[in-house]
């Protein structure tokens, strides 16, 4: 009988954070292309001391009382609305998530949805593919401008700031932000303005969505506030799919209340078969790959990894969600 803590991998993840694992516990990695079942998770943590997940996991009270000896939940993501904090901490549960690695990244896939949403590129493509492209069209697929043009971020986080940054420094782009705190690098060194919401979308020409989801910004993003917004306007969102009511955002696509849009993260996560999503064609649906590069990939691993460890061990977590728990064990 192995002397090592076990531990329940959720999925597989890169090797330089599952190597880690492997070596350190005994572990049982989820071999499925798919996640595995709630009952199934519950069912593996019954005797576990550590469990790593993804945001496709519900970690709830129910599933930490069926785990006993359960010391540490290590999130493969930055963001942890799949886990019940409070029910973990209550009952000792460390938890810890992947921050700061993917913040590059995940600007970099914001301005990608934003410049191919702005000039048409995938529907360009696709008229292409289709064999509708005869010759160069003077009045074709015409697109919309971005140098000197505004931007809105909404959450001027560290991805926020990352995508500021470049619309600012590569396109001498204007920048607005709505945050609840002020951002004075932003302000400094990117001449950024806080402002109140209304006063953003009524400005900005490229509204990118940067903010947590809770409950001041589930459905922040509806009808009303698209009709807030320029005619010309792309809207742009790499958070959360929850933050946008998308049957809204399908509406003020079709009926030219806004310009175009592009999508990371939807609701729910893939969307359904046949959702209508993909028969907008000025919306642009990534299959949520914001984090998708090699480098941030594995970085995120790694963090998992030594979350993970380090949380079997007893010890200070190096990306640590609910340090408080440690008064309840």
């Amino acid at each position: 009988m192995s002397s090592k803590p076990k531990v329940f991998v959720t999925r597989r993840i890169p090797e330089k954070g599952l190597e880690q694992i492997l070596a350190a516990t005994d572990a049982e990695v989820w071999p499925g292309e798919l996640p595995p079942p709630y009952e199934t998770i519950v069912e593996k943590v019954a005797d576990c001391e550590g469990l790593v997940s993804l945001l496709t996991d519900r970690i709830d009270a129910r599933l930490l009382d069926a785990a006993p000896r359960l010391k540490v939940v290590s999130n493969y993501a930055v963001g942890f609305n799949n886990i019940d904090i409070a029910a973990a901490t209550a009952r000792g549960v460390r938890v810890g998530n992947t921050p700061g690695v993917l913040t590059d990244a995940t600007a970099d896939m914001a301005f990608c949805l934003l410049i191919a949403a702005a000039r048409r590129l995938v529907e360009g493509h696709d008229y292409g593919r289709s064999g509708k492209w005869k010759t160069w069209e003077p009045l074709g697929h015409l697109g919309a401008d971005l140098v000197g043009r505004t931007l809105g971020i909404i959450g001027m986080g560290r991805i926020g700031y990352a995508m500021a940054r470049r619309c600012r420094l590569g396109w001498d782009m204007q920048v607005l932000y709505h945050d609840v705190h002020v951002h004075a690098q932003a302000e400094a060194e990117l001449s950024a303005r806080k402002v109140d919401l209304d006063t953003l979308l009524g400005q900005a020409d490229f509204v990118s969505v940067h903010t947590d989801l809770n409950d001041s910004t589930r459905g922040l993003f509806n009808l009303a506030t698209f009709r807030k917004m320029k005619p010309t306007a792309v809207f742009v969102n790499t958070a959360r799919g929850p933050i946008v009511v998308e049957a809204d955002l399908i509406e003020a696509l079709r009926t030219g209340v806004i310009f175009a849009a592009g999508l990371d993260v939807t609701d729910p996560e893939p969307p359904v078969e046949g959702s209508p999503l993909y028969g907008v064609p000025n919306l642009i649906v990534a299959p949520h790959i914001a984090s998708a590069t090699v480098g941030t990939r594995n970085a995120m691993a790694d963090i998992c990894a030594r979350n993970l460890l380090a949380g079997l061990r007893g010890e200070a977590l190096p990306a640590w969600v609910n340090p408080e728990a440690t008064t309840h064990r």
